[in-house]
């Protein structure tokens, strides 16, 4: 089955993003910080990543590019509410796969981990 970690902050957002992916038929691991995010994920090893880019301790970013370096292979895509350029950027520079930006559709979460899953 394939995996998912969810990392947001707000346990509002990981349960709304938890409630859609398995309902998909994903199973899901959280984490509620980036330098969580980083630990879990050497461990849980998950097919793909969910990544809040806004976080205390570590954001999303700089978490992204942690996993990325340690496994260049990591689906990551990031989510946020900030409709940012730079942070799109950065994004994009350091190798994750797709962005979905808050408020989203659950099909656009879906679809997102379907190609990422996929490859496409």
């Amino acid at each position: 089955m394939t995996k998912v970690m969810i990392v947001d902050d707000t346990p509002f957002m990981r349960a709304v993003l938890r409630n859609i992916v398995e309902e998909a038929g994903y199973s899901v691991v959280e984490a509620s910080n980036g330098t969580e995010a980083v630990s879990l994920y050497s461990r849980e090893k998950p097919d793909v990543v969910t990544m809040d880019i806004v976080m205390p301790e570590l954001d999303g970013i700089e978490a992204a590019r942690i996993i990325l370096e340690s496994d260049p292979s990591a689906k990551i895509i990031m989510v946020t509410a900030m409709d940012s350029r730079d942070s799109l950027k950065e994004a994009i520079k350091i190798g994750v796969c797709d962005f979905i930006v808050k408020p989203f559709k659950a099909e656009e979460v879906v679809d997102s981990i379907s190609r990422a899953v996929s490859g496409v």
